[in-house]
């Protein structure tokens, strides 16, 4: 039994998955493991990985080392996405993640991101229709897909982490401050044309953001295994409830809110917007959660041997 490993580095979070691949090149996940690294904090608009959450990230990975090292027939697939591919010093960030910890990563571009994204959901979900919004800590990957294969994608540079930092909405929020948030949320969204086409598809949802939707939503319905969000559906007018809910308090009131992260309190606001606003531009009614996402991705391509 081989086995693989896949390090997902986020803007937000650091996470692993260890998986088993069969002879038949199927697969299973044995185990998976997160760290809230948020490598993206503090970047700003120089886009400069800052001393701490270098710190902070390399830390976890060294965690994560440990638990996979000593594994037979390992073979480990190390990617990161958007802090580390906008910040204008990757490349030392890189090299100290290789000479450190022994991980060589694979910088995904915002469109390979998005396709990954895109190849994790139709393993799990199959879908016909929709359109696929990942909101990470820094950026924001949006697929229409269509008759089941993806007819457009984008990968925007802003996500929970940058827009909660540049809008201030980590604690008790200003009106001119959301205001600002809004407007300019709406003009980058208005201006991907292909949106227009898909007026009233349903949302599927990744992310940590959207994640932490679902989690609170079942908390607050007193569902059982809250953890288990995949396929789970939500109604708009329930997501826009848990919005405004989450908009009347403070970051420390929020820290409170059963079923959120304590850690995700100062940049749900931020992560939660950008649905928000595409749920009311294109008149949708309902969205999807899915659990699978760019890492599936990256096994499915690597069973088929199109990732490398």
């Amino acid at each position: 039994m081989d086995n693989l490993v896949i390090v997902d580095l986020g803007s937000n979070s650091v996470r692993m998955t260890i998986n088993e691949i069969r002879p038949d090149r199927t697969f299973r996940e044995v185990s998976r493991f997160k760290e809230d690294s948020r490598l993206s904090e503090g970047m700003g608009s120089e886009k400069v990985l800052q001393e701490p959450a270098i710190k902070r990230t390399l830390s976890a990975l060294q965690h994560f080392k440990e638990r996979y090292e000593d594994l037979p027939n390992l073979t480990v697939k190390a990617i990161t996405t958007a802090a580390v591919r906008q910040a204008i010093n990757k490349e030392d960030f890189l090299r100290r993640a290789a000479n450190e910890v022994g991980l060589h990563f694979d910088v995904l571009s915002g469109d390979d991101e998005a396709f990954y994204d895109y190849l994790g959901v139709m393993n799990r979900l199959r879908v016909e229709d929709g359109l696929m919004l990942d909101i990470g800590g820094a950026s924001l990957e949006i697929v229409d897909i269509r008759s089941g294969k993806e007819a457009n994608l984008i990968s925007i540079p802003f996500g929970a982490v940058n827009l909660s930092e540049q809008f201030k909405l980590a604690d008790r929020i200003d009106a001119a401050d959301f205001f600002e948030a809004t407007i300019f949320l709406r003009q980058r969204l208005k201006d991907i044309w292909w949106l227009n086409e898909a007026k009233n598809k349903p949302f599927i949802l990744l992310g940590g953001a959207n994640r932490s939707l679902a989690r609170m939503s079942r908390r607050q319905q007193q569902v059982l295994h809250v953890e288990q969000i995949h396929g789970y559906q939500l109604a708009t007018q329930e997501v826009f409830r848990l919005f405004s809910m989450l908009l009347s308090k403070n970051g420390a009131e929020r820290r409170q809110i059963s079923g959120l992260e304590p850690d995700r309190a100062d940049i749900i606001v931020g992560g939660i917007m950008p649905l928000v606003l595409l749920l009311q531009m294109l008149d949708s009614d309902r969205v999807i959660f899915s659990e699978s996402g760019v890492r599936e991705g990256i096994i499915n391509a690597y069973l088929n041997q199109d990732y490398e």
